[in-house]
């Protein structure tokens, strides 16, 4: 997500819930990489890579990870806050709160009280957290501004009413332009939710929205936290990144596709294109159901006398 948003010295940038610090290490990795291209930096533009970062993290033991990590990373006064960052009334946040980036994997699976969903405008008020970190990134993303955000596929196939607000408001008045869908095992073992990653723009729509999705590789069943997935797995993504077209998989199903903005609205804001194919289950009869289990148990019978008989004639054992 941070090499993809390609940032650029000069910028600022957010996470609201930034756990401990991995946005912001990697958007200083980006940031460092560009200085050694250029070979050498002014001092001027060295502070503005070294405070270009502002985070907030909820809890606190997330929160002194997070301080320490940035202090490893070279930044003496980190600007990482302890706090809620849903606490504050959306509709009061102004063109000073923005930023030209945020990178973010909101909460999710997490519910919200009611006095924090009162900060919200009643169109966008969810119990969900997701859902709210959703609209305070919509309101604190600066005018051209880039945003790369982790979220669950419920937001993609949700029609609750803030779920379908945030999505409309997200196609019609940002460009929705990348939706690159994950698999389900990239959080393991914290969680099995399946997940997504959204990149949008606040400019103009382009009127049409990319959808790609990234598989396990062939060496593997599923990823876990011996085996992580690693940017190396999305190798694929970054050359179609760069040279998009559509995409089939073997099985003849969507892996890359693009859709109107108006084929989305019309699909009422369902979000969940290019997903992973699921087999289909064959529900059969009570009384098939049967029939199949007798077979199968004959034939599992049998196989089990042939084998002993085998095993007597080797022994030489009368039964």
């Amino acid at each position: 997500m941070a090499k993809m948003i390609r940032p650029q010295i000069g910028e600022n940038m957010a996470d609201f819930a930034c756990g401990t610090g991995g946005f912001l290490s990697n958007w200083i990795k980006e940031l460092e990489a560009i200085k050694d291209a250029k070979g050498s930096i002014s001092n001027e533009e060295s502070e503005k890579l070294y405070n270009s970062i502002y985070a907030v993290e909820k809890k606190q033991f997330p929160y002194m990870l997070c301080v320490t990590n940035m202090l490893l990373h070279g930044i003496d006064s980190p600007k990482v806050f302890h706090g809620n960052s849903l606490t504050k009334k959306l509709l009061d946040y102004t063109e000073k709160d923005a930023f030209d980036v945020i990178l973010m994997n909101p909460p999710y699976g997490v519910s919200e009280k009611e006095d924090i969903k009162q900060n919200f405008p009643a169109d966008l008020r969810s119990s969900e957290t997701a859902d709210l970190f959703m609209a305070v990134i919509m309101y604190r993303l600066k005018k051209k501004g880039r945003a790369a955000v982790i979220v669950p596929d419920g937001f993609l196939f949700g029609n609750d009413n803030a779920k379908n607000n945030l999505k409309k408001k997200l196609l019609t008045d940002f460009n929705l332009h990348t939706i690159v869908r994950l698999p389900g095992s990239v959080f393991s073992p914290y969680t099995s939710i399946t997940t997504n990653i959204l990149f949008f723009n606040n400019e103009e729509p382009s009127g049409e929205t990319w959808f790609y999705r990234v598989d396990i590789p062939s060496d593997r069943k599923h990823f876990s936290k011996t085996k992580p997935m690693e940017l190396k797995h999305f190798d694929g993504c970054i050359d179609w990144w760069n040279n998009r077209k559509e995409l089939l998989d073997s099985d003849g199903n969507p892996k890359a596709k693009k859709y109107t903005t108006k084929e989305l609205l019309d699909n009422d804001c369902n979000l969940d294109l290019c997903g992973y194919p699921h087999e289909e289950e064959e529900i059969l009869s009570i009384a098939k159901t049967i029939q199949n289990y007798k077979k199968h148990s004959q034939a599992a019978d049998e196989k089990i006398s042939s084998t002993l008989k085998k095993i007597t004639e080797i022994l030489g054992i009368e039964l």
